[in-house]
């Protein structure tokens, strides 16, 4: 990295490493002006450009116009980069944006962060196909076996890949408790025990962090606080029909359990929830605009110190997919956007995420309605980071080779694929483990891989054995956002149950349904000659379990319900309550 000039500022004392870290931050902020110190607060999108390049320079990773214009004209130094490329050209995308950022004023660094990308889903807002990075389940699978030595081996391999390509912030873990089965959110979670999930955001935070958050540490941005997980018919509050978190069954302090255990692992940020709550003593206000949550309760008596990030978009409307969406700012969509940000401010937050628009801080400040101490006191934390993870010193750019000998190493992906077949849960054997080279009729099953381990043949009726890959069941929904979080109800329906139903009489069936959320399928779990449930995990993984292969520990994370009445009936913020399930929390047999 040569031949990349030094930063402006450099001679400052906030430019000598050998100083104490308050020292440098105190420097560096008397040094800011007001319209600096806004554009830290805010922490939005950015996309990669790694197939185009700039005119002029052959070879240089493209800067859009809209980066270069928040980094260099609104002094926004925090982004969310929400795609992928291969990783040679994402960490020479990286060092751009960070030479780019070095000839500002102050030449501030710029930390990247990013939602989970390690696994096999890929929803918008909430998380990454891994792509070139080791595949691991979901941390759902990771709950289903149960072992925080792995979680910990998991997030220090994250950890790995992510500083190789210039990630510093985690946008997760997500530590919400899977008590409502409709809810979208739950493979992002830890299940639906407390306990459990705090054990193992300990271990995920300082696999992350390490024992202090310094030079070689991710940071992590637990979240939702202070729990998300008792929404309202389980709607997410994405969107405004969800916006409602309700505790009918009186266990709001059972929510916090696991964010204490993650605070007391030393984790560098929190995000509040957009829940509103409703029939509490909380003000029924979205949670990032709400002062006895994260003021009262996050920073005074549960004693976190760390940077607190509001979801994404509490403040101005926006298009999605070219659909308009309200701010999430429920409970006061009454207010301006400054009165909204004049309200999260008071709340407690530090920062803004996904919003771009330092100039509403500014105003703020200028109109007199906030005072600058206020404002000094979120940059505080905010520098403190960046200075405490390196980035002002020798972690400011990476390398390129190593981000590609790194990210996706061989070892990484056999522990992740190890993992995978650990966290399967058999929860009928009948005929497992299989043995020679049945003749194979699949569905949702790669034929190639299939053919590895038996004859594949066209129709069920040639078959001895059937493998049949099958999603928890979801309601579409019109909108194009919305589409990707999958809600509403969990049951397999007419005329889809019916033709399974026509299957599994035909041949004996190995069912595998992936749990996104709890499926309800009493009928299929009668009629299958034995039925696996997988969090994210390969072809292989599966044909591994089912012919002995590879060893099946998983238990199940959440319970599954007998019918949608029973999960109607339920109360969203208890776990396993719903009547009679078919299977209970912890069910899983050990092939």
């Amino acid at each position: 990295m040569s031949t990349i000039p030094p930063p402006q500022g450099a001679g400052n004392p906030y430019r000598d490493p050998a100083r104490p870290v308050d020292e440098r931050v105190a420097d560096l902020l008397a040094r800011m002006t007001l319209e600096e110190k806004a554009g830290l607060m805010f922490h939005t999108i950015t996309a990669l450009e790694d197939e185009e390049y700039a005119p002029g320079e052959p070879g240089a990773p493209l800067i859009s116009a809209d980066l270069a214009d928040m980094v260099q004209r609104a002094s926004m130094s925090h982004f969310n980069v929400v795609d992928t490329a291969e990783p040679y050209e994402m960490a020479r995308w990286h060092n751009a944006v960070q030479e780019m950022a070095a000839g500002t004023r102050l030449g501030i660094p710029v930390t990247f962060s990013t939602d989970p990308r390690h696994s096999f889903s890929d929803t918008v807002g909430a998380s990454l196909h891994a792509g070139p990075f080791s595949a691991w389940p979901e941390a759902i699978g990771l709950a289903a076996i149960g072992d925080p030595e792995l979680v910990f081996e998991f997030a220090d391999i994250m950890r790995r890949e992510y500083l190789s390509v210039g990630f510093r912030v985690a946008l997760h873990p997500q530590i919400d408790l899977a008590t409502e089965p409709r809810w979208a959110r739950q493979s992002g979670t830890f299940g639906s025990d407390a306990k459990l999930t705090g054990e193992l955001v300990q271990a995920y935070v300082r696999g992350l962090q390490g024992e202090t958050l310094g030079a070689a540490s991710v940071s992590a941005m637990v979240k939702h606080f202070p729990g998300g997980g008792p929404q309202k018919d389980g709607e997410d509050p994405h969107f405004a029909h969800g916006k409602e978190q309700i505790y009918p069954g009186g266990m709001r302090e059972h929510h916090l359990e696991p964010f204490k255990a993650a605070i007391s692992a030393g984790c560098s940020q929190m995000m509040p929830y957009y829940g509103q709550p409703i029939g509490t003593d909380w003000e029924e206000v979205g949670f990032g605009f709400n002062k006895g949550v994260v003021t009262g309760l996050l920073r005074e008596q549960l004693g976190f110190q760390g940077i607190v990030c509001t979801d994404w978009g509490l403040l101005n409307d926006a298009p999605i997919f070219g659909e308009m969406h309200p701010a999430r700012a429920w409970g006061v969509e009454h207010l301006s956007v400054s009165e909204r940000a004049a309200k999260a401010l008071d709340a407690g937050c530090d920062q803004f995420g996904g919003e771009e628009c330092p100039e509403v801080v500014v105003e703020l400040v200028r109109s007199g309605r906030v005072p600058e101490s206020r404002i000094d006191a979120s940059v505080r934390r905010l520098l403190r980071e960046k200075f405490v993870l390196g980035l002002f010193d020798e972690c400011r750019y990476v390398d390129p080779w190593e981000a590609a000998e790194t990210v996706g190493r061989a070892d990484f992906k056999a522990l992740g694929a190890a993992a995978q077949r650990r966290s399967l849960t058999v929860l009928t054997d009948g005929p497992l483990p299989l043995s020679g080279r049945p003749k194979l009729y699949v569905e949702n099953v790669d034929p190639a891989v299939a053919a590895r381990y038996g004859e594949v043949v066209d129709t069920p009726a040639e078959a001895e054995f059937a493998v049949l890959r099958l999603r928890t069941p979801y309601e579409e929904r019109p909108n194009k956002f919305e589409s990707f979080f999958h809600s509403g109800t969990l049951a397999f329906e007419e005329p889809e149950l019916a033709r399974i139903l026509a299957l599994l009489a035909t041949v004996p069936v190995l069912v595998c349904v992936n749990l996104e959320r709890p499926a309800v399928l009493p009928e299929i779990a009668e009629c299958a000659a034995a039925l696996i449930a997988d969090y994210g995990a390969s072809d292989e993984a599966l044909l591994d379990v089912a012919f002995g292969r590879a060893k099946a520990e998983g238990r199940l994370p959440f319970e599954l319900p007998r019918s949608m009445a029973a999960v109607a009936a339920s109360r969203p913020d208890v776990p396993h309550d719903t009547a009679d399930p078919v299977f209970p929390y912890g069910a899983g047999i050990l092939l």
